[in-house]
């Protein structure tokens, strides 16, 4: 097999699109941000510094519910900042977590939100108020290095430790990938935390303005990148949805290495055949010490051969798709001097938290909490942003996001846990969720509308509505507390991981979904589009029959998602590209 030889940067910058001369012409991330924040005038920064502010864990938005009505007013566009922290696996302490409580009431809305990469994102910091957000932060230890932007993002890991002997030894690798595959330009230091010019890390012989970035150069990659850890037969990180997936395999009761899938990606655009979602194939087996090269050099393959023309088609599962997975497995061998054994034999049961206490090997616990689409707000009888800042000062634990939004206690003596349950009821909110219904449970919302400029519609502000009017439909046909997956995003981009649902929706303009059936309960499957373009009457009415079926048809133990592939509800899809084992 030929192998095609990578472009220069150079070239595909002058080629590429309108991002990849921002960031040419960036001075490795830099652009005018100090000026752009100096100007007293607007609340808003320049057009290329929008783009160059995701490399900083930020975006700029503005409020949507807002836009007409300032319009009218003559007035510029209700700007502000979202920043997401990166936090490797989802860890905070306890100190840090209160850091994140008194950050979103002295500088943001008054709530924060948890995220499906375990990240904690801050909503509604004025543009004045951002460098001192992120100098509190910093004195936490906290950061928003690569939160956004065309590098490798927040690297998830499973987050439960009772769930496996093997976590102890898997979830460290977080961090050590995560720091791994970090840009090295200081830009983010000397803009935000006043670091002088200069100081850090080494710069070019020859050009003391060129710093060295020797994984991303300049031009950095052509799109965002994901990496997730899994450890089976749990799949809560939906390890296939990322362009790394990375698999512990264990040999009794040490780890032996990791699968190393490739080629993940659920965003895709209405109305264009040549995007799809894609889940992540298998290429094989590395030891523990080959992990960081086999994963930088998957980076650095898709930096080279990445499309940097038409950014709807610049993630890894496109470069796959044109090369093929062969090449992909013969370029990596070449980089990294060895090459991927044999992938193993891997089960997966399903992508679900659980909830309520459960005991670790070291004899401490955790408390697995449902926070509904990880927003942590005060709200009526339920205080659990308070209860949590209560907890949080007594430092008995720590905290860590899972990949479906809810939050883990960690490390609580057992002389702690009625201290715990105390704060958490004294607020109004349940120790577990089995009061609540299965398909509660297991939802899954993005932020969406006011504050996403690509949300076609609601999302995380209607599901809890939808969810009411379907209580009643399983409580008939008694599904209330069968274990169903629904997800709902704003649109196409896939930041709820909707198209791996069971039931899935996915806003196509306001108050209208697409409505997608049959992905599978362990993450192994896409679902496939039933029915278009449904308001609140129409989903309901195509989902009834299908549940009443389900409830009357299904086998022992089948799950929802398998029956309404088995019932021909919904056939294969033909435009995504499904997870399929070697083994």
């Amino acid at each position: 097999m030929t192998r095609p030889s990578p472009k220069p940067l150079d070239v595909l910058a002058q080629n590429g699109s309108e991002v990849e001369r921002i960031k040419d012409q960036s001075h490795y991330l830099r652009g005018t941000l100090v000026e752009s924040f100096a100007n007293p005038l607007t609340g808003s920064i320049s057009a290329d510094d929008h783009q160059l502010i995701k490399f900083h864990g930020t975006y700029e938005q503005d409020d949507r519910d807002r836009r007409l009505e300032r319009q009218e007013r003559k007035l510029e566009p209700a700007y502000a900042f979202m920043i997401r922290l990166r936090l490797p696996g989802g860890d905070l302490t306890a100190q840090q977590w209160q850091t994140c409580h008194a950050i979103s009431e002295q500088y943001g809305d008054k709530s924060f939100r948890l995220t499906t990469r375990q990240a904690i994102q801050f909503h509604g910091i004025i543009k004045f108020d951002l460098k001192k957000t992120i100098q509190a932060m910093h004195q936490s230890l906290l950061d928003s290095i690569a939160g956004c932007g065309d590098v490798n993002r927040n690297v998830v890991c499973a987050p439960d430790p009772a769930l496996s002997s093997l976590h102890a030894q898997v979830y460290p690798w977080a961090s050590k990938v995560s720091e791994h595959l970090l840009p090295q330009s200081r830009a983010y230091h000397e803009i935000w935390l006043d670091e002088p010019r200069g100081q850090g890390r080494t710069r070019v012989a020859g050009g003391d303005e060129a710093i060295v970035e020797p994984l991303y150069g300049r031009h950095y990659l052509p799109r965002k990148f994901k990496v997730g850890i899994a450890i089976p037969p749990h799949n809560e990180v939906d390890v296939h949805s990322n362009d790394v997936g990375v698999i512990a395999i264990a040999d009794g009761e040490k780890l032996a290495g990791f699968n190393i899938v490739v080629g993940g990606g659920l965003g895709m655009t209405f109305g264009r055949e040549d995007t799809y979602a894609r889940l992540a194939s298998d290429i094989g087996f590395c030891t523990p010490e080959q992990l960081l090269d086999t994963v930088y050099h998957i980076v650095a393959i898709q930096r080279d051969f990445g499309n940097r023309q038409d950014r709807r088609l610049s993630r890894l599962k496109y470069t796959i798709d044109q090369y093929g997975l062969d090449w992909l497995r013969q370029e990596l061998t070449e980089r990294c001097g060895f090459e991927l054994q044999p992938a193993r034999a891997v089960i997966f049961t399903t992508t679900g938290d659980r909830f309520g206490w459960s005991q670790t090997l070291d004899g401490r616990w955790h408390l697995g909490l449902r926070l509904e689409y990880g927003r942590v707000v005060d709200t009526g009888n339920q205080r659990i942003k308070t209860a949590l800042l209560e907890i949080a000062q007594t430092a008995v634990c720590g905290f860590r996001v899972t990949p479906n939004q809810n939050l883990l206690l960690t490390g609580v003596e057992e002389t702690d846990k009625a201290g715990i349950e105390a704060i958490l009821k004294a607020h109004g909110y349940a120790v577990d969720a089995s009061h609540l219904s299965g398909l509660r449970r297991n939802s899954i919302a993005c932020v969406a509308l006011n504050t996403c400029p690509q949300a076609m519609a609601e999302a995380e502000r209607y599901l809890p509505t939808l969810i009411n009017r379907l209580e009643p439909i399983l409580d008939r046909y008694g599904l209330l507390q069968d274990e169903i997956k629904i997800r709902m995003t704003g649109c196409p981009n896939g930041c709820g991981r909707s198209v791996m649902a069971e039931i899935g929706l996915i806003g196509k303009s306001p108050g209208r979904y697409n409505l997608y059936l049959g992905g599978a309960f362990n993450g192994e499957r896409l679902n496939t589009l039933y029915r278009e373009n449904l308001d609140e009457a129409g989903i309901l009415a195509a989902l009834e029959p299908v549940l009443a079926d389900y409830a009357d048809q299904r086998k022992k133990g089948e799950s929802f998602g398998d029956f309404a592939r088995r019932r021909e509800y919904v056939q294969r899809d033909a435009g995504g590209i499904e997870y399929v084992p070697t083994t």
